[in-house]
């Protein structure tokens, strides 16, 4: 195997550089196939986090238990809203958060995160440098009931933590807030009213996580929940359409470049049929899935429904590459 390796790496030098790149030498040796299952229960309440090369769901929690994700690295500012509610943001500039305000008229202000995760598109932005208050609409639960409203001040952000200032809508009730960062994971999740709650697993113990998300659409021109897969930062996803999963290897990575969006795996892999009331898996779409770890596998869809029928239950196969 060490022979093949060192083999493999031989023959990947002599390519050109841009080769190079979407032509890595696996850090794992091919395994067997395996085929998960995961369910997010009831209303697409549960976000599952995977990992890929165990075949293990690392945590589980429901999609209510946060509202605010806060970037954990040392230079990190970032804040993130849970799109799995359909949460939203407005800035209504250096106001008063102590007075009483509502949202008539926001409407074109109103923000979601994008879901690819890009830095540029969250819904809150940079807000470092002012005192600008943001209303946020903490979404919906799993049977649609609204979790209202609370306006934000974000104070500071340092290497160890974040500070902020939380109000109602009417301007009772204010807080000052602060939320060490934990090292250990990517982000670290905030509840309105409960504080840091532990959310994401710890960074390189997860790959995946099943979950509903707000995806933005453009014809028509509106935010919507999906149910998909978004991957965890410094994982790369190259998508292809093949009729043959079996044949798919890392050579298919050169027509289809990996992709480190969050929502590279996304949503799609699925179709919803009006007419039948019910959703079909397209089986040739496939992904090659590169984790932080630099391990690879292959994986593709095979269902969206339990053995029992219960939808929201995603099951697919993953090959080590």
């Amino acid at each position: 195997m060490r022979t093949d390796l060192l083999l493999g790496a031989v023959i990947i030098i002599g390519f050109s550089s841009c080769l190079k790149e979407e032509l890595p030498v696996p850090t794992s040796v091919r395994g067997d196939t395996m085929t998960l299952q995961t369910c997010m229960g009831p209303g697409y309440q549960d976000q599952l986090w995977l990992d890929l090369r165990t075949g293990d769901v690392v945590s589980t929690n429901v999609k209510t238990a946060w509202d605010l994700a806060f970037e954990s690295t040392t230079d990190g500012w970032r804040i993130l809203l849970n799109g799995s509610k359909m949460m939203t943001a407005w800035n209504i500039g250096p106001v008063d958060i102590t007075a009483s305000h509502d949202t008539m008229g926001m409407a074109a202000g109103r923000r979601i995160d994008a879901p690819s995760g890009h830095r540029d598109s969250t819904a809150i932005g940079d807000w470092r440098g002012h005192d600008d208050v943001y209303i946020i609409d903490l979404g919906f639960d799993a049977i649609g009931v609204p979790q209202g409203l609370r306006k934000f001040r974000f104070h500071m952000v340092s290497a160890t933590a974040f500070t902020f200032e939380v109000a109602r809508l009417n301007g009772s009730q204010l807080v000052s807030v602060t939320v060490p960062k934990d090292p250990s994971r990517s982000s670290t999740c905030y509840r309105t009213g409960t504080g840091v709650v532990p959310i994401e697993p710890a960074r390189d113990h997860w790959d995946v996580v099943v979950t509903q998300y707000t995806h933005q659409f453009y014809e028509p021109f509106q935010p919507y929940i999906v149910s998909g897969v978004l991957s965890a930062p410094g994982v790369r996803v190259a998508e292809m359409n093949v009729p043959d999963f079996n044949a798919v290897s890392l050579a298919d990575t050169l027509d289809h470049p990996f992709n480190a969006a969050r929502d590279a795996i996304g949503y799609d892999w699925k179709t919803y049929i009006f007419e039948s009331a019910s959703y079909e898996i397209d089986p040739t779409r496939v992904y090659i899935v590169e984790d932080a770890e630099g391990y690879f596998f292959k994986l593709r869809f095979i269902d969206f429904y339990s053995e029992q029928g219960q939808v929201g239950c995603p099951r697919f196969e993953v090959v080590p590459l």
